[in-house]
Order: structure tokens, then C-alpha cells, then sequence
């Protein structure tokens, strides 16, 4: 492992209330360090005031990890105003907030540490994306990261013999068909171990997968004819067949002439398809705290989630979970075996849920869509010069690291991202008084806040932005520009509750008065 300096040292904040089992988000957090193995942080357990005991939490946490217990109000000020978990670097002015963000940045780090480590690499799947869509526009990242965490707590607090309406969703999810990147190839490869198996028998289901292969599933999986074992192969037969095309066999013909609607479809391993994520490590914690109550109350219970134990099960055995379990204190289950094969049982989801899982979250906007759509209905617009020509900022006199055009974009969108901004920053900077706490929602490349902290020098400006490769950009004209007055979250809206005077997003301004929020547009 590469040595770590104090100035690549970032501090990890995670919530604990004093009581007998750590926030799930502070136990996911605490689990994935880990399995990772990771020192690239020093970690703050926050409490939320001075009258709650800490010593309950102590067994609870890894015995070789080393934490300070601190007080809220001791949060450093970008840190203050984010939901926890929450990463921040040592410059004290990049803070990372949400489980999913600070999860994929342990992740990022790890790897920056140990370029070796594809254990922890492949956490973040298919295209580094696992869990990186946001929770208000993807709901399989609201469930794993929101939903069930919270349901299991409220399940945790008040036990009962209703199973959460989260869980069967999870449950139904785990009983649909997988989707993967090459799944033709897979699914084919599958197709060609059923007809052996039903031919030959077991024992030469594995022909022609390579005996690596056979060694790799025979730790995770039973030499059985279970379609999960048959899945389990094929996915690590696909692993060997991109680091060794020469052991692999090339299908029979009658496989290779098999039509795709009839081929057969693959089944969960895992969370989120056939090989083991981050959505994984997120779920354990959740699920193994779940059955050790729901067990308390009636075992009988458990035959509603086959698939979820099946999948507890599985996880169990991936190499290094048990060592990061012990680590954690984490004592698996030894479950009752449940009956897969017979037909399932129906998973009583409410009338909510299933409105909720149905819904559409795209959305079709902006000035062109909207323009054609009052155009189709008779609306026609009209353009006028400018009422107030004065209401413009001159571009010429700010840095040139202030600009849009610095924000790697076109310089004809970079003048029209000027002309967009020219009301809008105006208006800010006619009303901002020395002191102003001034975010910028969605911030974006920071195109709007990098320029009012320029411009504005004795106000604090937060740029609060999901995507990580535009604040990170946006970071970098800042220290350009050495703006010592501006900080950078990176973080979904839900996780930021910190107060401000205004808030800026997408040319819509909120001016905070007292109690009273007023909104202002500005196209």
C-alpha cells in the first residue's frame, strides 16, 4: 500500500446516537472500509449533543479501526450544513455528503492507493456507474440507498410481523430477469450447461469452461443443476473468457443458431445482476440486521423472501466478507434452508409502492420543448430589447478563469451562457449584503457561483453538485482564481440542510427573509 501523507488524509464523519446498534448508513460506511482495508481516512464519529453517552457504540465498532468521537456543533463549517456521511478533503473546502457518494469515493481512494486491488475496483461494475445515478432520478439507488436503510431502522425500533414494503420490493427485483452487458453470450453459455446437465449429469455440466472457472465457483456455489449455480458459471466463465480467449470452446451450432427470445434468461447471483457491487456491500448490513430481528419474532416469516436469503447466502461467501464481518462484529446467520424451487409465493406489494416503482421519472423540458409547444398552441412569442441594458456584467474586466468559456464548453455556448447569467448575476450582486451565505443548487461546471465569489469577495458561496467530474472542474477555476471565499459539496439536494441568504439554481432565485422564502425567476 502506498504511504499515506497528512495532507492526503481526508476526514470521514459518521452519525452515531449513543444507542445499542450503529445507524445503518454509519455501519454500511464502517463495513466497506473494511472489506477495503482502506487508511486513506481518519474517522469522526459525530454525536449530536454532549448529553448523549458514547460507550454504548463502542463494541460495535471495528476493533483495529481508530475514531474521535466529536460534538455537531464541531462539524468543520463545509461539513456543518451536510447530511452525514460526509468525506472531507484536507484543504477543508471539497466536502463529500450521501451514502452513495462517500461510498464510491472510499472505493476511488482505495484503488488510488492500491492500483491492485480489482476486488475493490469491480465494486463500482459495468462502466464504474454503480449507484452513481442520484436518488431522485433512480429509483433502484432511492431503494438501496434510502428506502430500505430506513425501513429496516423503523423495522429495528418497532418490530413486527408485517415484512417492510421495501423488502418485498427488493425481493420482487431479485425474481427479475438480469440484464447484462455480452448477456447473449452468457445466457448462451448457459443454454449449453442446462442441455448438459440434462444430458450428462452434473458432473460435466462445467465441460468446457475451464477448470480456473470450475475452481472459482466451487467456493460460491454447490455443484448442483440450481439455475443460480448455472448463472454463477456463466458469469465467471464471461471473466475467463476476457482474460483467456484460448480456454474458452466456441459454442455447438444448434446453441449458435438458438434464436434470442429463446434462449434462457439469467437470474440474480447478486444485487444487481451476476457479479458482486457496491449495491452488495450497501444491502448487507441492511439485511443481515433485518433477519436477526425478523428471526426473533417469527422464523416462519422468512419463506416470504426466498431469494433475499438465497442472496444473504451467497454474499456470505465472497471472499474477504467474512473477514470484513469479523472485523465489523458482524455474526452471519445460519439460515433454514427455504424452498426455491417451488412456485413462489405472491409478494403483497401495497397500491404505493407499486405507483412509485411504475412511475416515469423522465422529463422532457427546457426552452425549446416548451416554445414549440405554446407555438402549437397559437402562442406565439415575441422578442423585445432588454428593459434594463444596464442589467449586463462586463465579461472583459473578470478574470478569464471567471468566464464559461473556461468551463470546457464552445465558444458560442460560452456567449450564450454569458448572456443567460447577465440578469441573473445582476440581480444577485445588487442585493448580496458582506456576510451573505450565497448556494448554487446544481451547480454544475460553476459557472454562476465561481463568478459571484470573484465578484463578490466578503460573502461565503457553496457550489452544491451531484456529478463529480463538473464540481471537480469547477474546483480547478476556482484555484485559479485563488477564491478563498467558496466551497464545493458534492452531494445530492436532499443531503445539504445548512442555512443560507440566497439560493441560486437554474435561474431560479430564493432569497431567504426570517422565516420567509421568496422566489424569483430569471429568464
Amino acid at each position: 500500500m502506498k504511504a499515506q501523507t497528512s495532507t492526503d488524509i481526508e476526514h470521514l464523519f459518521l452519525d452515531i446516537d449513543g444507542n445499542d446498534i450503529l445507524p445503518l448508513h454509519t455501519s454500511i460506511s464502517l463495513f466497506l472500509i473494511s472489506y477495503c482495508d482502506c487508511s486513506a481516512f481518519k474517522v469522526f464519529l459525530v454525536l449530536p449533543e454532549r448529553t448523549v453517552n458514547s460507550s454504548h457504540n463502542e463494541g460495535l465498532l471495528p476493533s483495529s479501526l481508530e475514531v474521535e468521537i466529536i460534538y455537531r456543533h464541531n462539524l468543520p463549517p463545509a461539513v456543518q450544513g451536510c447530511r452525514l456521511p460526509a468525506v472531507l478533503e484536507a484543504s477543508g473546502t471539497f466536502c463529500r455528503a450521501g451514502l452513495a457518494v462517500v461510498l464510491r469515493h472510499i472505493i476511488k481512494k482505495t484503488c488510488l492507493a492500491e492500483p491492485s486491488r480489482k476486488d475493490v475496483s469491480e465494486l463500482l461494475g459495468f462502466k464504474k456507474t454503480c449507484l452513481k445515478a442520484c436518488a431522485e432520478v433512480s429509483p433502484w439507488t432511492r431503494l438501496c440507498e434510502v428506502s430500505i436503510p430506513k425501513a429496516v431502522e423503523v423495522f429495528l425500533k418497532k418490530p413486527s410481523s408485517l415484512i417492510p414494503q421495501e423488502l418485498l420490493l427488493l425481493e420482487k427485483k431479485l425474481g427479475e430477469p438480469v440484464r447484462v452487458h455480452n448477456d447473449d453470450k452468457i445466457r448462451r453459455q448457459k443454454l449449453q450447461q442446462q442441455k448438459t446437465v440434462k444430458e450428462h449429469g452434473v458432473k460435466n455440466a462445467s465441460s468446457g469452461i475451464g477448470d480456473d472457472t470450475q475452481a472459482q465457483t466451487g467456493s460460491l456455489c454447490s455443484q448442483d443443476s440450481k439455475p443460480s449455480s448455472l448463472d454463477l458459471e456463466a458469469a465467471l466463465s464471461k471473466l475467463t473468457v476476457e482474460g483467456s480467449e484460448s480456454r474458452t470452446s466456441r459454442e455447438l451450432p444448434h446453441i449458435r443458431k438458438t434464436k434470442n427470445e429463446d434462449l434462457p434468461p439469467l437470474e440474480h447471483v447478486f444485487a444487481e445482476g451476476l457479479f458482486f457491487t457496491l449495491t452488495d456491500v450497501v444491502l448487507l448490513p441492511c439485511i443481515h440486521q433485518f433477519l436477526v430481528a425478523l428471526l426473533e419474532i417469527s422464523v416462519d416469516k422468512i419463506i416470504q423472501l426466498p431469494l433475499t436469503v438465497g442472496w444473504y447466502q451467497r454474499v456470505r461467501q465472497v471472499p474477504g466478507i467474512r473477514t470484513a464481518a469479523a472485523k465489523c462484529n458482524l455474526n452471519f446467520l445460519n439460515l433454514p434452508d427455504v424452498n426455491t424451487c417451488q412456485e413462489p409465493l405472491p409478494i403483497p406489494l401495497s397500491t404505493e409502492m407499486v405507483r412509485s416503482e411504475l412511475q416515469d421519472t423522465a422529463f422532457v423540458g427546457g426552452p425549446r420543448p416548451t416554445m414549440t409547444k405554446l407555438k402549437n398552441h397559437g402562442i406565439k412569442a415575441q422578442f423585445s430589447s432588454h428593459p434594463h441594458p444596464s442589467w449586463t456584467i462586463n465579461w472583459e474586466n473578470l478574470h478569464p478563469a471567471a468566464s464559461p468559456a473556461e468551463g470546457k464548453m464552445s465558444s458560442d455556448r460560452a456567449l450564450r451562457k454569458q448572456q443567460q447569467l447577465n440578469n441573473f448575476l445582476s440581480v444577485v450582486t445588487n442585493m448580496a449584503k458582506p456576510g451573505d451565505c450565497i448556494v448554487d443548487f446544481c451547480s454544475g461546471g460553476g459557472h454562476v457561483g465561481i463568478v459571484l465569489a470573484h465578484m463578490l469577495p466578503l460573502c461565503q458561496i457553496i457550489l452544491i453538485e451531484n456529478k463529480e467530474e463538473s464540481l471537480l472542474r469547477a474546483k480547478e477555476r476556482s484555484d485559479d482564481l485563488r477564491l478563498p471565499n467558496i466551497w464545493f459539496v458534492q452531494a445530492n439536494l436532499d443531503y445539504f440542510i445548512g442555512k443560507f441568504n440566497i439560493g441560486l439554481e437554474d435561474n431560479l432565485l430564493y432569497i431567504s427573509m426570517g422565516s420567509l422564502a421568496c422566489m424569483w425567476s430569471g429568464n
